[in-house]
Order: C-alpha cells, then sequence, then structure tokens
C-alpha cells in the first residue's frame, strides 16, 4: 500500500528515442498477490504473471480486452508478486488505457524497471501541493466481495 500512495502526485516520465513524455499520476490501485482476488497473481505463478514475480522496481505491463495496455509497477521482494496499477494521469488521461497510449507505452516496456540508471521509464518528484485519498479498487467485480470493498485505490485531491 505505501508505494501505490507514495506515487500519487509523482510525474510519470517515458523517454521515447528523442522524445520525452511526462503526466502527473492521478490514481493508483494496490494488488497484493496471491491472496488477493482481484490480482493477476492470485492463481498463482504462469506466463502472464512471471513479471509479478520479480524485485520490486520492475515494469508489468498486460493487454486489456487485447487493445490498452496496462502499466504496474511490480512492489514486492523477489517471488512476492505485489504491483500497483497506474490507474489514471493528469486529465483528459484518466484511465489506464488512455495514460500508456499518451506516454506511448506498449509491451515492450515490460520487465524493465524504473529505478535502473537510464531507464526509459520512471518517476520524478516536485513540489506540487495535494493529498491523498482512499477508495475502494474499481473494475475487478470477479474479486470476492471482501478483495472488492478494500480502500487500496489511492486519489490525487489537489489544496487550495
Amino acid at each position: 500500500m505505501t508505494v501505490a500512495r507514495e506515487l500519487v502526485g509523482k510525474i510519470l516520465v517515458h523517454k521515447a528515442g528523442d522524445k520525452e513524455y511526462k503526466l502527473r499520476v492521478t490514481e493508483t490501485e494496490a494488488y497484493i498477490g496471491e491472496t488477493d482476488s482481484a490480482c493477476h497473481a492470485y492463481k498463482g505463478r504462469t506466463p502472464r504473471t512471471e513479471t509479478m514475480y520479480k524485485k520490486g522496481g520492475t515494469v508489468y505491463i498486460y493487454l486489456c480486452y487485447g487493445i490498452h495496455h496496462l502499466l504496474n509497477i511490480v512492489t514486492g521482494e523477489e517471488n512476492d508478486a505485489q504491483a500497483v496499477l497506474i490507474r489514471a494521469c493528469e486529465k483528459p488521461y484518466d484511465g489506464p488505457g488512455k495514460l500508456t497510449k499518451a506516454l506511448k507505452i506498449t509491451k515492450e516496456l515490460n520487465n524493465t524497471n524504473v529505478i535502473s540508471e537510464n531507464s526509459e521509464i520512471y518517476f520524478e518528484t516536485d513540489e506540487e501541493n495535494f493529498e491523498v485519498i482512499t477508495g475502494k479498487r474499481i473494475g475487478i467485480d470477479y474479486a470476492k466481495e471482501e478483495d472488492r470493498e478494500k480502500p487500496w485505490r489511492f486519489i490525487l485531491q489537489k489544496r487550495n
């Protein structure tokens, strides 16, 4: 949960060739591995989830509905499949598919690491004034009710 909260408000940067794309993260969701029925790793290790079992900082990107690339950052120790979905960035990128499209993020970045020196994708901090509020995760109707109710969605709220 800590990393999911801490990534809200950060600037997500993707360097693609000689271009640099940047957006502020406004919403994240935490997924805590094999005990979380909303997490891809709930049913264990598979070829799709293998990246989630890497060390924290690893980029996990998957294709949703065969259309949208969704960006997650692995947060657990190696072999502990926890991750944070980057759910939204500054408007009008209020959806995980919209933000990856705007930032030119595709599955080619899967298994890279945001902490590595010279990474193509990383986070920056600035001095924006905001607070973080929590809510229930969304889009997980398939999960157990107890997991749907957990307040593991983190949302940027600007201060006046």
